[in-house]
């Protein structure tokens, strides 16, 4: 009992529709993952997003992680149930041309955490910290704030601190930078070829400021062969994980892993090797999204690894009970009050003009 109460606390899960259905009541019950994260499909209004979260919740660890992923622009999981969000980019952009360019971050951060509130989220997994670089341009698109780190800095910390005014926790993604990289990491694993050198100097620089502000710090999937990580993807490399990001940046929150069901990972080892070796190399908790049977077979790889192997189990219940500690910290508040009808649509509005004001921003720059 006592591994898997470990095992299920490393998982963020996802579901599969807009309510509960008896086999997930199931499934989270023997889980009790430490966190749920909702997607478009799990989504059509405030009312029944935070019904969904109450009860889901319930089968979960203390202090549970309720997250989604709003950045603005392409990836807003709440557009049609709210309204559209300006992108990083084009926020960045903006504060090129703004008397106060902090202000318009800050803004843009609070704008997001009130809105993920609203459905009673706790985590937005935002913002990227990618650098906007040429070779990742189709991929990411305005996903990335800029491509000097100096900007994607400015930008987070006053989007961070519009988060942490409203008690939303932020994850900065994607560790150590997919920037550098052609190819989506959904579908396969980028190999990244830019040098050590240049990766902590640029793309690892939006870390090294900001590691005390973020609250959690995403890997992704890509390999970087010309860095001694060499070949293996990042969210399963103790290199990237416990050497750069824990000892070199040192960065002191909670190290969360991409989506295991992403092709990055999977077409490199399955899922069951993935889970076991996401925790080994450093992860403090693993996100597997969509399908229940992969979540299943990580969860039971987990114990079956943690009775095989004395130091396997020793490292499972020291994580889950380290990873106990920070969720205390960064998830002890109650949901946030629902918001009225007219509260939700004076929200609504204050996006509207706030999407406004960075377009008329950006175009009388352009002009």
């Amino acid at each position: 009992m006592e591994l898997q109460r470990a095992a299920g606390s490393l998982l963020v899960v996802g579901l599969a529709g807009r309510e509960l259905t008896a086999m997930e009541r199931a499934w989270l019950k023997l889980l009790r993952p430490a966190g749920i994260i909702l997607f478009k499909r799990n989504i059509d209004n405030a009312r029944q997003t935070r019904a969904l979260l109450k009860e889901a919740t319930t089968f979960c660890a203390p202090h549970s992680a309720r997250c989604v992923d709003v950045e603005g622009g392409t990836v807003n999981r709440l557009h049609e149930a709210l309204a559209p969000i300006p992108s990083l980019q084009t926020v960045a952009r903006a504060m090129k041309s703004a008397a106060v360019p902090d202000r318009l971050a800050r803004t843009h951060g609070e704008l997001i955490a009130r809105a993920v509130a609203a459905f009673g989220f706790n985590t937005s997994l935002a913002p990227v910290l990618d650098l906007a670089l040429p070779e990742s341009a189709q991929v990411m698109g305005t996903r990335c704030a800029a491509a000097a780190p100096a900007e994607v800095i400015d930008y987070a910390r006053g989007f961070l601190a519009g988060f942490a005014s409203r008690g939303i926790v932020g994850c900065g993604k994607h560790f150590p930078g997919l920037g550098g990289g052609a190819l989506d990491s959904h579908q396969e694993t980028p190999a990244i070829m830019r040098q050590g050198s240049a990766i902590w100097r640029d793309d690892l620089e939006p870390y090294r400021a900001l590691h005390r502000e973020l609250p959690i710090v995403m890997i992704n999937h890509a390999a970087y062969p010309k860095t001694p990580g060499r070949q293996r993807p990042a969210s399963v490399s103790s290199y990237w994980i416990e050497t750069v990001l824990r000892k070199r940046i040192g960065f002191r929150g909670i190290v969360l892993s991409d989506d295991l069901e992403m092709g990055g990972i999977l077409k490199f080892m399955p899922i069951e090797e993935a889970a076991v070796e996401a925790i080994r190399a450093g992860s403090d908790l693993i996100e597997i999204c969509h399908r229940p049977e992969l979540i299943l077979q990580a969860f039971e790889t987990l114990i079956a690894e943690g009775e095989r192997s004395a130091a396997f189990r020793r490292l499972l219940l020291t994580r889950a009970r380290e990873t106990e500690r920070k969720r205390a910290r960064l998830f002890s508040r109650a949901m946030a009050s629902a918001l009225g009808e007219r509260q939700f649509q004076a929200l609504r509005a204050r996006i509207a003009r706030f999407s406004d004001a960075v377009a008329n921003a950006v175009e009388g720059r352009g002009a």
